[in-house]
């Protein structure tokens, strides 16, 4: 008896030294590990509350990056593309401001302008959204939108976008209530024909019905942990009044839907006058909202996304800039790979020149830079890290004879 009145005890959950790892002494008592380690993790949680609850981040104007300065950064890692980058600039500088305007009484409210990118694979849409996103100082995620389906069917719920930026902002509403949603692949959510069917296209039109309200501006109820909502659940309510959408797709076919638009002639005197002629290697420029209709986005859509961009196909001087120029070309990104082992690679002019042929003969924009240059390097990679060597230089005979061995075919395009 008289042992284990001896016997300390930690004051919170009364066990005794033999069934704990070890306990801390206090002036008064003592404590366990694992109640230590319970009261650093409320601790951590209630100092995370007060931190979530803080409200948004106070922007100042003069700070901020202007359309100029935000172009210039993304032309350190994407070639081209000027329009888009002029378009994005001014969008994420008027979604700044627009977020810093003051009630001046005049009754003028800036509201937003989403934005929607149009371009074949590979041209760059993806990367301009990713680089844009390093500028920042609202919180941004990226959405896929081949994942969504309407409520109530299997795939992610539309509400789904606004927890993916719930989580970047880490769970403070305010914040995330300012920040910037970018929506990839949007052409996959297309009305899949014209005819309304006996099936729901729960996966397109339904999907695009559902977008509405996030793209107007309304407030949404969000699950915090995303996936399927129930009754039970505790909802966040998130006013996506000022939450700027940015969509990207490559509409695969529409230069078609964009042909017969310009193909209409008119019968009589007119039919003879001049007109302007049409650079039919790259359609993608003269792209208009109708063309989007007749793609299979619904009006309403069509009408929430008010500036239209495109971005033009890649030239053979477009990709020979790509392969080696920007800030993470691919270059650069496997002459890193091989610093990593001691060994400096480099590349015969030549092998640059071969490679962007290549690329241009199997029409698969900056993404077939990479398949044809990981062909060439991969036997490479494979030997020369157990070679002991110190510096390598890619041939172009080497490159022929490593594409001629590879089974090209797979990567060329039917």
């Amino acid at each position: 008896m008289a042992d284990s009145k001896t016997k300390k005890r930690c004051s919170f959950c009364g066990r005794s030294e033999n069934e704990v790892g070890f306990l801390i002494t206090g002036m008064n008592g003592y404590i366990c590990d694992s109640c230590a380690t319970q009261a650093y993790e409320i601790t951590q949680e209630a100092l995370g509350e007060g931190k979530k609850s803080t409200g948004a981040t106070k922007l100042n104007l003069k700070e901020l990056p202007k359309p100029v300065e935000i172009k210039k950064f993304l032309d350190q890692y994407v070639i081209g593309q000027d329009d888009a980058k002029r378009f994005l600039s001014v969008s994420v500088y008027n979604h700044y401001k627009r977020l810093l305007q003051k009630d001046s009484g005049d009754d003028v409210e800036i509201e937003k302008s989403n934005i929607i990118m149009v371009g074949s694979t590979g041209t760059g849409k993806t990367l301009l959204a990713r680089t844009i996103a390093k500028l920042l100082h609202v919180p941004f995620t990226f959405v896929d939108a081949t994942v969504l389906t309407e409520a109530g069917y299997v795939g992610e719920d539309i509400e789904s976008i606004l927890t993916r930026l719930l989580q970047v902002a880490d769970y403070n509403v305010p914040e995330a209530e300012q920040g910037i949603v970018f929506i990839d692949e949007i052409d996959k959510i297309a009305r899949k024909g014209d005819n309304p069917s006996i099936t729901r296209d729960v996966s397109g039109e339904g999907v695009q019905q559902g977008l509405l309200k996030l793209l107007e501006g309304s407030v949404v109820n969000v699950p915090p942990q995303g996936g399927r909502k129930h009754p039970d659940q505790k909802m966040i309510p998130v006013n996506t009044k000022n939450i700027l959408f940015i969509c990207g797709g490559a509409f695969d076919g529409i230069e078609k839907k964009i042909a017969q638009r310009l193909n209409t002639h008119v019968v009589g005197y007119t039919a003879s006058q001049k007109t302007a002629t049409v650079d039919k290697n790259n359609m993608m420029q003269y792209i208009a909202p109708q063309d989007l209709k007749s793609f299979g986005l619904i009006p309403e859509i069509i009408g929430r996304l008010p500036v239209l961009t495109y971005l033009n196909p890649l030239d053979r001087d477009a990709l020979r800039a790509i392969l080696t120029e920007p800030k993470n070309s691919i270059i650069k990104q496997y002459i890193k790979l091989f610093e990593m082992d001691g060994i400096k690679l480099t590349f015969e002019d030549d092998v640059f020149e071969y490679i962007v042929d290549k690329a241009v003969e199997y029409k698969l924009g900056a993404r077939g830079l990479r398949s044809i240059v990981e062909t060439i390097m991969m036997d490479v990679m494979f030997e020369i890290p157990s070679e002991n060597k110190k510096e390598y230089k890619v041939t172009l005979d080497y490159a022929k004879m490593q594409l001629e061995k590879a089974n090209m075919a797979r990567l060329q395009t039917a």
